[in-house]
């Protein structure tokens, strides 16, 4: 059953609402979204929701999570960040669209339940997880051609921004509480080009100590 889920969510949620990107929607309808949400709530894996995780996180709602990937704009090759792995849903969305995938996440049970998450998913070996402070990235790792965050911040991380490549592109949600907009923000020689998308909610993105 969850196949034709899939395929009904990528018909119905995504591509009736304006995702155009066919290689975003093949890689949307091959991710098993039920093995990324607690046992209690695989019922509703499919559903047009954000679903809660534990940590006070959350599993983004699918468009949200397909209009970052579109908006990534990868042909398959590159090197991307995911700052904020959650549950690992999207970073095993961009395992299907990208070269490398380099996933970070500041809660340890979290993050151990992603690796559990990806490796039943079959992405063990497609996904590097990191536990860490997300605002700061992965400098070691870097240059990126693609950052996605899944967690809104009231400004851009210097430190982000700095990890891309030339050209490198950044998908951030940007605001607070009274309002965010999903943000593409693109490296060029006269410093960030930023362009806004669509209104958006996001839990906040929180520095490390």
């Amino acid at each position: 059953m969850s196949a034709d889920e899939r395929a009904q969510m990528v018909g119905w949620q995504l591509r009736r609402r304006g995702i155009e990107d066919e290689r975003v929607l093949a890689a949307m309808g091959r991710v098993p979204r039920e093995l990324f949400v607690t046992p209690e709530l695989q019922g509703l894996a499919y559903s047009d929701a954000a679903l809660p995780i534990g940590g006070e996180q959350t599993i983004s709602q699918p468009y949200m999570v397909a209009l970052i990937c579109e908006q990534l704009a990868l042909h398959g090759s590159e090197r991307v960040l995911d700052v904020g792995t959650g549950s690992g849903y999207q970073a095993a969305v961009l395992a299907e669209l990208a070269g490398e995938v380099h996933t970070i996440e500041r809660i340890p049970q979290l993050a151990e339940a992603a690796r559990a998450h990806l490796a039943a998913a079959g992405y063990e070996d497609r996904v590097h997880l990191h536990i860490g402070d997300g605002t700061r990235g992965l400098p070691e790792r870097a240059p990126f051609a693609a950052i996605a965050v899944a967690a809104a911040t009231l400004e851009v991380p210097p430190a982000l921004y700095d990890q891309l490549e030339p050209r490198g592109r950044l998908v951030v949600p940007v605001g607070g509480s009274d309002g965010q907009w999903l943000e593409v923000v693109v490296r060029t020689p006269e410093g960030p080009a930023v362009l806004r998308t669509v209104p958006c909610r996001f839990v906040p993105l929180v520095a490390g100590h």
